[in-house]
């Protein structure tokens, strides 16, 4: 078929035409698979709109895998009307939502169910531990060391490095370090459970700025014992903290006496950009270097690690021979094998190309929409902009609604200074995300639509 199905588009509606399009090209029942679509440029002229609309409808139904393009050949319909989007009627949800796109979680779905049993086996076929370890598991430290060199270029000794059970866990031992009262300066928006784990020692939380390149250095207050933060990838907005303000980072540190807390989040995850050298690598002297396991493999694990400056490291280990706190042994040697046996880098390649294949996905439903993404060159999850709280708020509930659970700036703040969504895509199975990328594209096309007008 070149000619077009009969779509009707209402110039009145609040939904935009390119939405519109999209969903009467679905739902139309003279479209079978194999059937060829008018070019974008000839159903624009077929149909009295602009090009813009019939390009943004077939790049998201092209997303969904609902059409396909041959090069030189055309476009055609692979999905058919049982394709439809789902109906927007809310849908039960008891014990959770059924779709979630919240920021935070791995994407096991490519995990090698095959190298993840292996790995299990082979940390099992190892003798029990005959007494307490505070710094962790030998082989473990060796794999971590292997893994920032070749992953993060960050070169390091096994007794630079102690295991950990997450970051989360990292911070907190970090700040039990720290003199009740401390000031420690967190990003804002930023990851919340740091600030909870910081408060929870009896630290007090500084919000620091940051804007979309990461921290705002010049604006760091004096008198800080330590800075957390995330360069990598800044959580939540996303921005990459610049060589410049690194170097003015690791300047002031040296300078005022304050350590910084690197908390590596996504840093292996990268799309577009290439890498900026760790702060670690930068100043090893001033930073503690934090990463994890749970969002490159799983959170079953329990696991991460800490490359951290002699005094810090030494401390570090005393306290946890005084207090009996130490990470599980088990997750080291799962991690170790899954290392040693080549299937983490494997699983790597595999992830970044799922993930990477996965943004474009949601790229092209926001923008359907007529909205913006931003902080996406890196990681698993993006910041869409919407212009008030109450619009934020709005987008969050009616998702819920219909069982599609998002993240949102207000989760993420101290002070309330930015209203959004935080939208991840690595939880969910790869067959939910066009159906709940649709109700997406929609409700955020309700909230974009007052702004428009």
């Amino acid at each position: 078929m070149t000619e077009p199905p009969p779509v009707v588009l209402d110039r009145s509606a609040r939904t935009p035409l390119a939405v519109q399009l999209a969903d009467g090209l679905r739902s139309a029942p003279a479209l079978r698979a194999g059937d060829r679509l008018p070019s974008t440029r000839e159903l624009a002229t077929l149909l009295g709109v602009s090009r813009t609309v019939t390009a943004a409808a077939y790049d998201q139904l092209l997303a969904e895998g609902w059409l396909a393009g041959r090069r030189g050949v055309g476009t055609f319909v692979v999905g058919g009307p049982a394709a439809a989007p789902p109906s927007r009627t809310p849908v039960p949800t008891p014990g959770g939502p059924r779709v979630d796109l919240r920021p935070g979680s791995p994407c096991t779905e490519v995990l090698d169910r095959a190298a993840w049993r292996r790995a299990w086996r082979a940390a099992g076929d190892r003798d029990a531990d005959p007494g307490y370890d505070p710094v962790g598991d030998p082989a473990f430290r060796t794999a971590v060391v292997e893994h920032l060199l070749r992953h993060r270029g960050l070169p390091a000794d096994p007794a630079d490095v102690l295991a950990a059970g997450g970051t989360s866990a990292a911070v907190a031992e970090l700040a039990a370090l720290l003199p009740r009262g401390s000031r420690v300066g967190v990003e804002d928006p930023g990851y919340r459970r740091a600030v909870g784990a910081l408060r929870a020692a009896g630290v007090e939380v500084v919000p620091l700025p940051v804007d979309d390149d990461g921290l705002v250095v010049d604006r760091v207050p004096p008198g800080l014992a330590a800075v957390y933060c995330t360069p990598a990838h800044q959580f939540p907005l996303g921005g990459r903290l610049p060589a410049a303000r690194r170097t003015a980072l690791l300047d002031r540190a040296r300078a005022e006496g304050f350590t910084v807390w690197e908390d590596d989040y996504d840093g292996e995850l990268r799309y577009d950009v290439a890498p900026l050298p760790l702060l670690a690598a930068l100043g090893p002297d001033v930073v503690v270097h934090l990463g994890t396991a749970s969002k490159v493999v799983s959170p079953t694990l329990g696991l991460g690690w800490v490359v951290a400056p002699p005094a810090v490291r030494d401390r570090l280990v005393q306290r946890r021979s005084d207090t009996g706190v130490r990470p599980g042994r088990s997750g080291q040697r799962v991690f170790a094998a899954l290392a040693g046996s080549g299937d983490l880098a494997r699983h790597l390649r595999r992830l970044r190309r799922e993930l990477a294949d996965r943004r474009e996905l949601v790229r092209a439903a926001v923008a359907v929409a007529g909205g913006t993404t931003t902080g996406d060159a890196a990681g698993a999850h993006l910041v869409v902009p919407l212009p008030t709280r109450a619009d934020e708020q709005a987008v969050v509930a009616e998702l819920a609604g219909h069982g599609v659970a998002v993240g949102s700036l207000a989760e993420q703040q101290v002070r309330d200074t930015r209203a959004g969504l935080v939208v991840g895509w690595a939880a969910p199975a790869r067959a939910d995300l066009p159906d709940a990328l649709a109700v997406l594209s929609a409700a955020l096309s309700d909230a974009l639509s007052g702004v428009r007008r």
